[in-house]
């Protein structure tokens, strides 16, 4: 049977778990769920379905908001009323009470774990193990956020003394939060700055990211539940128009995005008053591999195949690029092919599969014009029976070899299924590259000698923030610091680091003398105060 008839049968069989009635997403605003009153938008399924003439057409899973300009300038105003100056409830909550709401939160999400996972499933085209893996890894980075805020707010609550003064040190919160995560880990990502910032004591407006926004349906109303009117607030809509117009507002005190550093730099130059907005950034990366001579080819593969397709290469954390040695480039270029068509194409519900359709409809064209382009300039397709296959959204994996750095392909990140491969000579060639690139996230060592590996980690430490050996480049876990250099990001995201990137360090100090103490002591034991306080979290 041709590949095409058996991923796109005449007729699709969908799993009863995942046959949902169509969705109609709503909105969350001042502690209000709204379902009507705005636009809305036809939202597909990355999976497509054969018509009675047997074309391949898309298969509507529901509507998202829409929302205007003044809607969203709404959702910013009761942010900003929750934040209240910083004088809101919210954010003069002692850590005690906040930590108590997220862990309400937490379990109400919980019970609606099925039903975010289809949608994973079906609106973004992540596989059954790989949705399943990202509502999991949420739960547990609230866990671990949890606890972190626990040790944190413990540590912070023990008085100082240094210099005749008394002080207590805390962190504070900033303000109102925009938060935007990507479209290949809509959920997780998310909160891995939401999380962190209204547990600090900001309010959040959310900005649903283009392709997956069906599944933020069932989760909110536990953060309606669960979070005073105005510290939440969700929503979708035109990102060019409705952002744009948010931080004109001057009201946003924090940005916390996740996607490409050329709108990020956008959305940032929108503001007024750039030196009073707080940016945490996570962006493009270009995170090349490099195969040493001495390389073991069966880990060296098994990891590049991993790290680079891996949801169909849809991470900013996967290998975009592989420097192999020449003496070994055939060999280890023939294994990686045998490992990259080895993929199991299909549908995500699919056992085993690892290849899914894509959720943005246009990126196969995209993939297939740098493609081509890398081919004009010299580049092999090693792959050519399957490799740059396009079927409905599915774009089978491209093993390219022979790559010119005077490609697209070389420069920029691809964020798809298409691995290139680039033979060298010397390692200064590799190092070069890593120096000249514009990104700046991690880099692989696949290798055994010791002096070489450990001069390559002390020439690349100084350009990019994690280095990896004979490992895939990849995030967790998530108490190690994820961030990156030059275009790559800006802040710092671990369960620690964003605590710290979404709050600033902030004190009460007395003299030490008898006026001082007797102030002090008064405050704490009247316990008048959430700040200046020693009551410790258990």
């Amino acid at each position: 049977m041709p590949l095409e008839s058996s991923l796109y049968p005449a007729e699709i069989e969908i799993p009863s778990r995942l046959c949902l009635t169509e969705m109609h997403g709503s909105i969350l605003v001042n502690g209000k769920i709204e379902g009507e009153g705005f636009a809305r938008e036809d939202v597909f399924a990355a999976c497509l379905k054969r018509n009675s003439n047997g074309t391949l057409v898309s298969w509507r899973l529901g509507t998202a908001p829409n929302v205007d300009v003044a809607t969203v300038l709404s959702a910013v105003d009761a942010a900003a009323a929750a934040w209240n100056l910083g004088t809101g409830p919210w954010p003069t909550a002692s850590m005690g009470e906040r930590v108590a709401a997220v862990v309400r939160f937490r379990a109400d999400i919980a019970k609606v774990r099925d039903k975010v996972i289809a949608f994973l499933m079906l609106e973004i085209g992540k596989n059954e193990t790989d949705a399943s893996t990202e509502f999991d890894r949420t739960l547990q980075y609230i866990d671990d956020t949890l606890e972190a805020a626990r040790n944190l707010d413990r540590d912070n609550s023990r008085l100082q003394f240094s210099g005749g003064i008394i002080a207590q040190i805390r962190r504070s919160p900033l303000g109102v939060t925009l938060c935007m995560g990507p479209y290949n880990y809509p959920l997780n990502e998310t909160f891995t700055t939401l999380i962190p910032a209204i547990l600090m004591g900001n309010t959040a407006v959310v900005k649903m990211a283009r392709f997956g926004r069906l599944f933020w349906e069932p989760l909110l109303p536990a953060f309606q539940k669960n979070f005073p009117a105005g510290v939440v607030n969700i929503l979708n809509g035109d990102g060019k128009t409705t952002v744009t117009a948010a931080m004109r507002t001057g009201k946003i005190d924090v940005l916390a995005f996740i996607g490409s550093s050329k709108v990020g730099d956008i959305i940032k130059s929108a503001h007024p008053m750039p030196h009073r907005l707080r940016s945490i950034l996570g962006l493009d990366a270009k995170n090349p591999a490099i195969v040493l001579p001495d390389a073991d080819l069966k880990i060296a593969v098994q990891e590049c195949v991993r790290g680079a397709l891996s949801y169909n290469g849809q991470r900013c954390t996967a290998i975009k690029i592989i420097f192999v040695h020449a003496s070994i480039a055939k060999e280890f270029t023939q294994m990686l092919v045998a490992g990259v068509n080895a993929l199991k194409p299909g549908m995500p519900w699919h056992e085993g599969v690892a290849i899914t359709p894509l959720p943005d409809p246009q990126k196969p064209l995209v993939l297939k014009r740098m493609l081509d382009e890398a081919i004009s300039k010299g580049a092999k397709l090693e792959n050519p029976e399957l490799g740059g296959s396009i079927i409905g959204q599915i774009f089978f994996p491209a093993v390219l070899s022979n790559v010119s750095l005077d490609t697209e392909l070389a420069r920029e990140e691809q964020f798809g299924p298409i691995v290139p491969v680039v033979e060298y000579q010397d390692v200064d060639e590799f190092e070069s590259y890593v120096v000249q690139s514009n990104y700046g996230q991690q880099a692989a060592i696949f290798g055994r000698n010791p002096q070489v590996i450990g001069g390559l980690i002390d020439k690349l430490a100084n350009q990019i923030c994690r280095i990896n050996l004979n490992t895939q480049c990849q995030r967790g876990p998530d108490v190690y610091p994820f961030t990156g250099r030059k275009n790559s990001a800006e802040g710092t995201l671990s369960v620690g680091d964003a605590l710290r990137a979404f709050s600033i360090r902030s004190m009460v100090a007395a003299r030490h003398d008898d006026v001082g103490k007797s102030v002090v002591q008064g405050v704490l034991e009247s316990d008048t105060s959430s700040f200046l306080c020693t009551d410790v979290l258990l």
